[in-house]
């Protein structure tokens, strides 16, 4: 996320928190796609980590990026933290670690997010290679220990890091050492939001086998085909996880409220200020009866920051979160967004989707969740291989896109976005597994050798 929000508009009731959610529907033709992806910096000479200071470090980057693209820098006290097309709607921004992420502009189609994709690469390489800093196209970074990753000057952050230990084993990790790619994606009315939020809830252990992509942790085999996600599973239970309630009957807006009401804040920003007051109620900012800042009262920003600390596999804002997969090479890129828009952005995909997964039980997901780190597609779910499970997702997917017709100058439609996935399935090796099969092989069981041939 590029940027808090700021909107000081006083918020005092519950039915206010669920009409800003809901405010968020709009009608099919106004359904747009917007990617995020990060990805980790390194020093191309030794495979360093890239820290945040010196004339080689990320504000440098940032400055350069800033000279070349004219977008507006996001500052936090004396340092930019990030940059924002104040007219197109994309934003740069970095991560606890370093990661530099592209938060995308809400576009039509997806040919205008690969050219978007595409651009944003070529920038960050015309600016990266003379500060000699390159990227890895991995969701973890394989070879620095936690303590060796820089940390990036942001009050958010700071008061994050304090936390996470004190929920869980690996949220650090997941901070300061891994990498995704989602895709945001639109709801016409709470009935939409329903059927997409469970649809991609059930699907989203499929996207992370699909999208596996971090293998290594501290230069050698972690065990997992995606460690990022099994980082996930020990984070923070309070805020992520798969939300069974939203299979139970009566789910909606105000249910998705009621949850995130439950789970407990990180911080309250007033003018430049992040205030720690985590584990505090936001129920209590709403009376007025917060004991860190004793009659301070809930903003409409408040809402949308604490909404922004939730971190379960699909997150519902304004727009639905597909947060499930481990960032990668630009096909992967470009595929993500691919896969959730054929399902869920064409009614007769969508539908065919939900007949697939509505008799899946709460154990089925769960259990699909916590298996797919480390078997990817050799999972099963509901007693069927999950790589037979993707074959036939992916082909209500590719159906999808071609009903939808979005075609480019040349005359494609978007369904070849999908070729890279199709082949995952078709060969049954992700990326994680064709890295670990290096690994064991050319590689001569050291990791170095992805800093050359894994990077953008």
């Amino acid at each position: 996320m590029a940027r808090d929000s700021s909107n000081a508009s006083p918020i005092a009731s519950r039915d206010e928190l669920i009409a800003y959610i809901a405010e968020g529907a709009k009608p099919a033709e106004q359904w747009r796609i917007g990617t995020e992806h990060e990805k980790v910096p390194f020093y191309v000479k030794d495979n360093r980590p890239v820290p945040y200071d010196g004339p080689r470090g990320i504000r440098a980057l940032l400055d350069g990026m800033q000279g070349l693209l004219g977008w507006w820098p996001i500052m936090e006290g004396d340092h930019p933290i990030g940059l924002e097309d104040v007219t197109g709607g994309g934003a740069i921004s970095l991560e606890p670690g370093g990661q530099f992420e592209l938060s995308g502009a809400p576009l039509t189609t997806l040919h205008q997010m690969s050219c978007e994709t595409q651009a944003h690469l070529a920038q960050v390489r015309e600016v990266a290679e003379p500060l000699g800093i390159g990227f890895l196209t991995l969701g973890m970074s394989p070879l620095w220990s936690l303590d060796g990753t820089p940390v990036m000057p942001k009050g958010r952050y700071e008061i994050m890091r304090r936390y996470m230990p004190k929920v869980g084993q690996h949220g650090l990790d997941m901070m300061f050492r891994t990498a995704t790619v989602q895709v945001n994606l639109d709801f016409a009315s709470e009935a939409d939001m329903v059927q997409k939020l469970r649809i991609g809830l059930a699907l989203q252990p499929l996207a992370t086998a699909l999208f596996a992509n971090s293998p290594f942790t501290e230069g050698r085999p972690n065990g997992f085909q995606s460690m990022r996600s099994r980082i996930w599973l020990d984070t923070d239970a309070d805020r992520t996880g798969m939300l069974p309630f939203a299979f139970e009957e009566g789910m909606g807006y105000e249910r998705y409220v009621d949850w995130a009401l439950d789970v407990p804040m990180y911080f309250v920003k007033r003018g430049d200020t992040y205030h720690d007051v985590t584990g505090a109620s936001f129920k209590d900012l709403m009376a007025g009866r917060l004991a860190a800042l004793p009659g301070e009262r809930a903003t409409l920003s408040d809402w949308a920051n604490h909404l922004s600390t939730l971190f379960p596999e699909v997150r519902l804002k304004r727009y639905l979160e597909m947060r499930g997969a481990d960032t990668g090479s630009t096909p992967f890129l470009c595929a993500l967004p691919a896969f959730w828009v054929g399902l869920l952005y064409d009614e007769v995909a969508r539908d065919a989707a939900w007949q697939l997964v509505k008799n899946w039980s709460n154990a089925d997901r769960e259990t699909l969740r916590r298996d797919v780190p480390a078997q990817g597609l050799a999972a099963t779910v509901a007693g069927r291989p999950l790589r037979e499970v993707a074959r036939e997702v992916l082909q209500l997917s590719r159906a999808g896109l071609v009903r939808r017709g979005r075609r480019d100058v040349q005359g494609r439609d978007e369904a070849h976005f999908l070729d890279i996935v199709d082949e995952v399935v078709a060969t049954g090796e992700n990326a994680a597994q064709r890295m670990l099969a290096r690994y064991a092989d050319t590689w001569r069981e050291t990791v170095e050798p992805v800093f050359k041939t894994y990077v953008y």
